[in-house]
């Protein structure tokens, strides 16, 4: 048996009027990720538990498994493991995104332009985390680069007592000032964040940026705080030997503590560039020495964050053509196999960043097709079913053992 989840990050959605009331799901033109859902069973899913922040690691994790509540040390050291950084048990990790801010005088009182530096270019970021690293790191302070905007601070014996370190996408288009934690223990990150301003305005890379008419990466932002991680070997919880594709350090982070492949794709971003043709030959190759892999699509996510409901629709359309276009003839070639289709969380254009809804899902298995009447798969056809998993880190019980 052959197993594979497609997981469309943030694909989920509310009604937006800019597509006449529709989500993305029930606009998108999707005819093989639709025959599918009317060939297997469909419901909603609750990745996202009661007290918990509604991220892209939590529930990945919640959608692999793993129990957030007993797992879960915070999103930095899963992207950290990805980027390569040796951490002791003392040391406090960081995601530090290079951000786009506004031009006032006074730090708090810009706004947030853009969370990801105008899509900066991973060879662009490591030019600035460099120097980042040369200006402010020291024996306490550590910058280390990662994939575009995503990077990571690791903060030698530090503390997790920090008041609120709030995600940048979630303050798009808003003023920074009320956004910044006050916590005594937390102002040197913020000292640091201030003087990276003036700082970053005169780096050479964003004066070509800027000349080229590209948004400089004028900021760094510090959150996403949390310790060394550590989860249960895959295989040894489930018997099958599994990998992820994915373009973001996070779901590698997540592969490598959890014991499976995480294969690099040559040209994966993460966005509607990213090379989704790769990624789905990259699937067909693991599932030849794997039974069971776990291709992560970031581009619906990015579209929600930005505000780009079209994009997103086209998203959601690409991947089926691209993604499922090429695996489902690959996978027909085998006996019998499971394909899992969901998003690990909402990203609402009408919000601009992650909701704890649950969300719907989609299994088929190629021996145990039969005809449910459901014609697309929606958030509203999977709602009208009834199944409704309330606890997430049982899905991949349903979808390995039943």
């Amino acid at each position: 048996m052959k197993y594979v989840v497609v997981l469309y990050d943030g694909m989920a959605d509310y009604p937006v009027p800019q597509l006449g009331g529709k989500t993305p799901m029930e606009l998108a033109e999707k005819p093989l990720l639709d025959k599918l859902a009317r060939g297997g069973q469909v419901g909603l899913v609750k990745t996202v538990g009661e007290g918990l922040k509604p991220g892209s690691d939590i529930a990945n994790m919640s959608v692999l498994g793993y129990n957030p509540h007993e797992c879960y040390t915070g999103r930095s050291p899963l992207e950290a493991v990805s980027i390569g950084v040796d951490m002791l048990p003392s040391d406090i990790i960081f995601r530090c995104n290079l951000v786009t801010l506004s031009d006032e005088e006074n730090y708090a009182d810009k706004t947030m332009v853009d969370y990801s530096a105008g899509d900066i270019s991973t060879a662009d970021a490591t030019e600035i985390i460099k120097s980042v690293q040369e200006h402010f790191g020291n024996d306490i302070f550590a910058f280390y680069s990662g994939v575009a905007y995503r990077h990571c601070l690791v903060w030698h014996n530090g503390t997790l007592d920090l008041g609120s370190m709030t995600p940048p996408h979630d303050i798009s288009g808003k003023v920074i000032g009320e956004y910044l934690s006050t916590s005594e223990n937390a102002a040197q990150l913020i000292a640091m964040m201030k003087d990276s301003y003036d700082f970053l305005m005169e780096h050479p890379v964003n004066k070509r940026r800027i000349a080229e008419g590209k948004r400089p990466a004028n900021s760094i932002w510090l959150w996403g705080e949390g310790t060394k991680p550590a989860l249960p070997d895959f295989k040894a919880k489930y018997g099958v030997d599994g990998t992820i594709i994915s373009a973001v350090d996070l779901l590698k982070g997540i592969a490598k503590c959890a014991g499976m492949g995480s294969p690099d794709v040559e040209g994966a971003t993460g966005y509607l560039d990213t090379n989704f043709d790769g990624k789905a030959d990259c699937a067909v190759e693991e599932l030849k020495t794997k039974d069971f892999v776990y291709i992560h699509l970031e581009a619906p996510d990015e579209c929600g964050h930005r505000n780009e409901p079209e994009n997103k629709v086209k998203a959601i359309e690409i991947i089926d053509e691209k993604i499922l276009g090429k695996l489902i003839p690959a996978l027909d070639e085998y006996d019998d196999y499971k394909v899992m289709v969901l998003p690990d969380h909402p990203t609402p254009i009408v919000t601009m960043t992650h909701a704890s809804d649950p969300v719907p899902f989609m299994i088929y298995q190629k021996s145990k097709e039969a005809d449910n009447g459901i014609e697309s798969f929606t958030e509203a056809t999977a709602k009208a079913t009834g199944t409704y998993i309330e606890v997430g880190y049982e899905l991949m019980d349903k979808f390995i053992k039943e």
